[in-house]
């Protein structure tokens, strides 16, 4: 168990599945209840597939195997009144949410619509989505008044955007990232004041379905030198998602107690390449 996260609770998007499950599972074994949210629906820009609601019934499982209480609810992220309703049967039935990870998030790469319809897509459930998330749940984490902490996950490509090739769906994601720093920036100021910490995690290559779909790896083989150019400077072709949690957890907890504002690389030293 870990201190500040020990009989909390944590929200968490993009939970059906990937770094999202994980998160939502790590900290329940740290001792928090469990706010799961994911859209489990396909957007038409999107080509890999998106999590199901079987997907999102697993987190559920999962997170109530070790124990914790889990309210797992369907919600876009873009969607701002939604995510005001989870929020808000969260704190009457599990309590105030102490933590938050803005987790979801697209990499649309080769979709089904136009330049347009990707770029904004990629930014509304990447950035627009993150902003919305911490609109919903600061309020509560305000009015409870025990401080908290907010991470935003963002990437190796919201530091470098390394790769870039002036689509829309590699550009939009590479803006969206480097969107979310300033996002957090500004959201740490907000809630200094509150005792309320905000971080991004950047992860580099992550072995989940955003990555290891048949989209992604197409993507990737027939574009050599951007695939080159995404390598790390350890010898690690990808982090294991274990490793980004064990920094959510450590931004979340007690241990990241003296930490806001800051920018976390856990990329096998890209950032650095």
């Amino acid at each position: 168990m870990t201190a500040g996260i020990e009989g909390t609770v944590a929200l968490v998007t993009g939970a059906g599945r990937g770094q999202g499950r994980a998160h939502a599972v790590r900290l329940a074994e740290e001792g928090a209840d469990v706010v799961a949210v994911d859209i489990c629906a396909g957007i038409p820009t999107v080509a890999y597939p998106l999590a199901t609601p079987e997907d999102l019934a697993e987190t559920a499982r999962l997170v109530q195997a070790t124990g914790r209480r889990v309210l797992a609810r369907r919600a876009d992220v873009r969607d701002r009144a939604a995510l005001d309703a989870v929020v808000a049967e969260a704190v009457a039935t599990l309590g105030p949410i102490r933590s938050v990870v803005a987790n979801a998030g697209i990499a649309p790469l080769m979709g089904g619509g136009d330049e347009g319809e990707t770029f904004a897509d990629v930014l509304a459930v990447n950035l627009t989505g993150a902003w919305n998330t911490v609109k919903a749940a600061a309020p509560s984490m305000i009015e409870a008044g025990r401080g908290g902490a907010v991470v935003l996950v963002s990437s190796t490509q919201g530091l470098k955007g390394t790769g870039g090739d002036g689509t829309a769906g590699i550009t939009g994601y590479a803006a969206s990232k480097h969107g979310l720093v300033g996002l957090m920036r500004s959201f740490a100021h907000w809630l200094a004041p509150h005792s309320i910490r905000v971080n991004t995690v950047h992860p580099t290559g992550v072995p989940t379905p955003m990555i290891t779909n048949e989209v992604m790896q197409a993507h990737l083989r027939s574009a050599p030198a951007t695939a080159d150019r995404q390598g790390n400077l350890l010898p690690l072709p990808m982090v294991d998602v274990a490793d980004v949690c064990a920094a959510v957890v450590y931004l979340l907890g007690d241990s990241g107690r003296a930490l806001t504002g800051v920018t976390l690389p856990v990329d096998a030293g890209f950032a650095a390449r």
